[in-house]
């Protein structure tokens, strides 16, 4: 059994090394979306920005100058109920610029992309001859947007690998008769399977781990909590959304059928999991229905560890969300697979 499984994961593994194209790919691509981000926000020149504002009671003499400020344009105006949860937005890069009207204090982490920019906005609507508004320092080195984004780019290319690197793999195998010949040897489908899942975990780890270490090396990103961590964290991620995969590929006999759904499930994930963008201030049931895809679980847990020094009692509700995401999906992909098209 284990012969078997082991001769199906190297077979899959010099496959995929042998597409010098899907190769390269998977190493350039996100390395040159960092690229392009570095020099994008490198300095002040974003213009949009997410400004929170906490609720509460206002002077009488602030009132107008709040107004202009929460009318500006090109700002994203996200309300807290409190000053704590506000903070606590702004220490995670969920927001970049926060103000409290109820003591006229306002907060800007240095290094947040649009942190500038609403502040000048706040400078632009204030009454100079009262001046209510002051700066208030925060703690803490700041956190570029580039750093920000570098777990979800990471989490995306392990999305994209996981689902068209095993689910399109398998269909295009049952097409080609491939499956068809493997069914009337001793291979079982579960081992089938698992050589599948094992090999393609074997080459996200590879993957993820060049990738982080070259972007470590060139622009000098700090992993604030410990490597280690992020061992299951991808094992995991790859997992859960390569046994979403073999949902689709159990039974799919189109290469492009399969391939218009492999895009609809991972496009809404890429933009849903906060890969570019944080979720703060979208609806509630947005963030619901983003709680339910295995990429926000991977990227969550990732930027916890990466950006914030999180330990492994922070990320363990992630990572038991891909745990039971994993099985759930592999029970239903392994109960539907099929060796090849009937008839």
């Amino acid at each position: 059994m284990i012969r078997r499984i082991l001769t199906i994961i190297r077979a899959r593994v010099r496959e995929f090394y042998r597409d010098k194209t899907s190769l390269g790919w998977n190493f350039l691509f996100p390395l040159l979306i960092i690229l392009g981000f570095s020099f994008l926000f490198s300095g002040d020149g974003k213009i949009f920005a997410k400004a929170g504002v906490v609720q509460g009671p206002v002077a009488v003499e602030s009132l107008e100058s709040l107004e202009r400020f929460q009318k500006s344009r090109h700002l994203d105006i996200i309300f807290f109920e409190n000053l704590e949860e506000g903070l606590r937005a702004l220490e995670r890069q969920r927001i970049d610029f926060l103000l409290n009207p109820g003591d006229g204090r306002y907060w800007v982490a240095e290094g947040a992309p649009g942190g500038y920019v609403a502040e000048r906005f706040l400078k632009a609507a204030d009454n100079p001859d009262t001046g209510k508004f002051s700066k208030t320092s925060v703690a803490g080195e700041g956190l570029p947007y580039v750093e920000w984004l570098f777990p979800g780019i990471l989490g995306m290319n392990v999305m994209f690998s996981s689902l068209f690197g095993v689910g399109y793999a398998i269909v295009r195998y049952r097409k080609n008769g491939v499956l068809k010949r493997m069914s009337v040897t001793p291979l079982r489908s579960w081992e089938f399977l698992t050589a599948q899942v094992l090999s393609r975990l074997f080459l996200i780890f590879v993957n993820v781990a060049i990738v982080l270490g070259a972007c470590t090396l060139l622009y000098g990103f700090e992993i604030r909590g410990s490597i280690w961590l992020l061992v299951p964290i991808f094992l995991l991620g790859g997992f859960a959304l390569v046994s979403l995969s073999v949902i689709l590929a159990s039974r799919t006999e189109s290469e492009e059928f399969a391939e218009g759904v492999l895009n609809l499930m991972a496009w809404p994930m890429m933009f849903l999991s906060e890969v570019w963008f944080s979720l703060e201030g979208a609806k509630g049931w947005v963030k619901q229905m983003a709680d339910f895809l295995p990429l926000t679980h991977l990227i969550g847990a990732a930027r916890k560890v990466m950006n914030e020094g999180a330990g492994l009692g922070d990320i363990l509700p992630h990572l038991g969300a891909l745990l039971l995401m994993s099985l759930v999906f592999m029970v239903i992909g392994a109960s539907l697979f099929r060796w090849h098209r009937e008839g």
